[in-house]
């Protein structure tokens, strides 16, 4: 008999997206034959799943949920290929139970998550179902299950733009440092958590520019320190504007409802996935080449 390894798992995975157990079942019936346990996957999930599994998927949703006493919440992302998919009952009532899994269960990863049950399978043979159902990739890209040290407060912008905010006090507050969080979009709440490449980045930009700018050489460190200055207090959320109130920032609203604000977590569906971008015209140009 053949020895499976976790390899030709590994690899009848990514060929046809199938659940690793069915994998290792399917390398197993078909005695370690790679194309024939892949035929067995297909007529067992269709082919659908095989030919998604390869697609960009940058479309999706933000999922929230927060515990009763407003101390542990979780946001996942979950993404598709289209707009159309995202908003199908099946995928959005899955993106909630996976919020709420979190909490609950408190898994260590995506693998963690993706292996609990839910509606009589694992999420992972769920999911795999619904591509093959469907005929578009899915996946659970990120999770995060924080604790507050205040209360949670959350804001979801068009299932697209999801936050979570820790606030001691005015509860009435925290919503709307929420909202501010989706439309301004900080990078950190102070400038102790903008990464120092980002500060470095900043003024090497504002030296080259005010050497272009004919500036004194004597000149150049000052005009870079205002520039990173500038920058820090629009890319903190304490530092900016109020989007309801821009005479005041965000740190003197919170200091006149008597409240502080101890993190945020923001997501943003998409984020950083390079998307393909499509030549019509050329696929069909080179379709009618073969």
């Amino acid at each position: 008999m053949a020895e499976i390894t976790a390899s030709m798992v590994k690899e009848l995975r990514e060929r046809t997206d199938a659940p690793m157990m069915d994998c290792k079942k399917a390398l197993t019936e078909a005695v370690g034959d790679m194309q024939k346990a892949e035929e067995i996957l297909r007529v067992r999930f269709g082919n659908k799943a095989a030919k998604s599994a390869g697609r960009v998927a940058a479309e999706g949703v933000v999922a929230i949920n927060i515990s009763a006493d407003g101390k542990t919440a979780a946001m996942v992302e979950v993404n598709c290929e289209t707009d159309f998919v995202a908003k199908n009952d099946d995928f959005l009532a899955l993106s909630k139970a996976l919020a709420q899994m979190v909490i609950d269960s408190n898994p260590a990863d995506v693998a963690a998550l993706s292996a609990l049950p839910y509606n009589g399978k694992t999420v992972e043979e769920f999911r795999t179902e619904m591509v093959g159902k469907i005929g578009e990739n899915m996946s659970i890209r990120r999770f995060a299950r924080l604790n507050a040290t205040g209360k949670f407060a959350s804001y979801i912008h068009g299932s697209k733009i999801g936050v979570l905010v820790d606030i001691a006090g005015d509860e009435a507050i925290a919503k709307d440092i929420a909202m501010h969080i989706a439309a301004s979009k900080p990078k950190s709440l102070d400038a102790s958590g903008v990464s120092q490449d980002l500060i470095d980045t900043e003024r090497r930009v504002a030296i080259e520019k005010a050497k272009e700018a004919g500036k004194p050489e004597a000149m150049l460190e000052k005009i870079a320190e205002g520039t990173v200055q500038k920058f820090l207090k629009e890319v903190t959320l304490l530092s900016q504007p109020f989007v309801k109130d821009d005479k005041q920032t965000v740190e003197q609203v919170l200091k006149s409802k008597g409240s502080q604000c101890h993190g945020f977590t923001m997501f943003i569906v998409g984020e950083g996935i390079e998307k393909k971008v499509s030549d019509f015209a050329a696929e069909v140009a080179a379709a009618s080449k073969v």
